[in-house]
């Protein structure tokens, strides 16, 4: 065989190799896609929030460092401004955390038993389930007599049924309402978790006084406690409870106690938390599922 026929061989045995190589499918890399599906995706709130106030607080996230309160909430935990903005996200991800009110749970998410006790409204007034919070209206001293009126529909006997009947833990009752209402509009503003329960007392007192309009501004609990002390609104509503600066200016009271859930998604195989790994979960000190089990 001369020199020129065995160089063309050579040639095209590189080529025919070449282009199998090229037609090979690649080794799919699965180790990012394994690690992905194995880290805690955290939802938490906005600071202002009195859920996260009041949830940072219970389980030992906001801690004091030099006489002052420090949140230690993990930098990359997803905040959301609204209870719904966190049951939305954590209904998305099977493999998310997050935190609401135990009165706006639904069958998006799974709430996940605390020290082996589920989330229920009889067990917070039991004082079985260990994360748990009061709902407190505050207003200036010298209140009108239709928000007057108002807040003894929220505590009477008729009031507290409907704290009860949803999902909320009655604080007390006055007994039947007997009220006369009259005339006029009444301006609400805070919590978004307190909001959904202020509406269904609205709607109800509404029903009673035809010439009553009850505005509800759902601004978190920070902005209801400013608005109240600057006299935009005439009650203010917080999720958690009131400041130094808060008790100094405004007059209060407890109208419900609430449970903070800790949520995830329905398809998440965990089923309870003890107080000390929601924690640890929520500083970043545990960071994948793997490690809970």
């Amino acid at each position: 065989m001369n020199m020129k026929k065995l160089v063309g061989l050579l040639l095209a045995a590189i080529l025919s190799l070449g282009l199998l190589a090229a037609c090979a499918p690649a080794e799919e890399d699965t180790s990012k896609g394994e690690a992905n599906d194995e880290t805690i995706n955290l939802v938490s709130r906005e600071d202002g929030s009195g859920t996260r106030g009041a949830f940072t607080e219970i389980v030992g996230i906001l801690v004091e460092e030099n006489e002052i309160q420090v949140d230690q909430t993990y930098e990359e935990a997803v905040i959301q401004n609204s209870t719904h903005g966190v049951l939305t996200t954590v209904a998305g991800d099977e493999f998310s955390i997050g935190y609401i009110s135990l009165g706006s749970l639904n069958d998006t998410v799974k709430a996940i038993k605390i020290d082996g006790v589920d989330a229920t409204a009889d067990n917070v007034l039991s004082g079985d389930f260990p994360i748990a919070r009061p709902f407190n209206l505050a207003w200036q001293e010298g209140l009108n007599d239709l928000t007057q009126d108002f807040l003894d529909f929220i505590m009477s006997e008729e009031g507290q049924l409907i704290v009860e009947e949803n999902g909320f833990v009655q604080v007390e009752n006055n007994g039947p309402y007997q009220g006369s209402g009259g005339e006029g509009n009444i301006v609400v503003a805070g919590s978004t978790s307190v909001t959904p329960l202020i509406e269904k007392l609205a709607e109800s007192y509404e029903a009673l006084h035809q010439g009553v309009t009850i505005e509800i501004q759902s601004t978190g609990s920070s902005a209801g406690m400013t608005s109240a002390m600057e006299g935009t609104a005439d009650i203010g509503m917080a999720s958690r409870e009131l400041k130094d600066e808060e008790n100094d200016t405004l007059e209060s009271l407890a109208m419900a106690i609430d449970g903070i859930a800790v949520i995830v998604h329905p398809d998440n195989p965990a089923e309870n938390l003890t107080v000390e790994q929601v924690r640890q979960i929520f500083v970043g000190e545990l960071t994948s599922w793997t490690e809970l089990e």
